[in-house]
């Protein structure tokens, strides 16, 4: 009897409900061409959706977690589209990215031109933000986009009181996460070189911010 491979796909309802909003917002303000480099990519869903819509354009996702890794190799599998990059293992926090020390060689004809960053900064530690928006600023080329997706405060105010219950909820199991101030991030951004574009409200109490470099 033939043992079949164990499905390695991970599943998140959340990326059920909010990737046509954020399919939306994307196809507006990416660059044309050129890849697309998303940081903790998690079950890799979004990528597997996104990369055949956002065509021209290639999808290289990435995360830290190894067990991440394999769903996104396998959801990767599973889309078979040639614009789906192979997953990179990568740490924002890292001062030096994976990505600038063994680049994928796709990126030598297909530089990254944005960067999309989806409900990560929020439940990882402010350094983690940090880092991010620090590896933009490195990698990104003039004219390059960052996206990021997720709940924020507003002026030091939850927006809803959704968002204040999960926030608590978040920093319950770990003081350092949280719900993040959207000043705070745009302050931290423009600190790193890149400029805020606009805020986009999204469903469930979440927004879209936009930079450019």
């Amino acid at each position: 009897m033939i043992e079949q491979p164990r499905d390695r796909r991970q599943f998140a309802a959340a990326t059920q409900r909010n990737r046509e909003p954020i399919l939306q917002v994307l196809q507006r303000v990416l660059p044309p061409e050129g890849t697309v480099l998303e940081l903790a990519s998690g079950t890799g869903e979004h990528g597997a959706f996104f990369a055949p819509r956002l065509a021209p354009r290639f999808w290289l996702p990435s995360d830290p977690n190894p067990l991440a890794l394999e769903s996104i190799e396998a959801w990767r599998q599973e889309t078979g589209c040639d614009r789906l990059l192979s997953p990179l293992e990568l740490n924002a926090c890292e001062s030096e990215w994976t990505v600038e020390r063994m680049p994928p060689p796709e990126l030598e004809a297909q530089p990254i031109q944005a960067m999309v960053c989806i409900n990560m900064i929020h439940i990882a530690p402010w350094q983690a933000c940090l880092g991010l928006l620090a590896g933009a600023g490195r990698l990104l080329l003039a004219g390059g986009v960052l996206y990021l997706y997720g709940p924020y405060k507003e002026n030091g105010q939850h927006t809803s009181p959704s968002n204040e219950g999960f926030d608590l909820m978040l920093r319950d199991r770990d003081s350092s996460w949280g719900v993040r101030d959207q000043e705070a991030v745009i302050a931290a951004a423009e600190k790193r070189g890149l400029r805020f574009r606009e805020m986009v409200e999204m469903p469930a109490n979440n927004r879209s911010l936009v930079f450019g470099k």
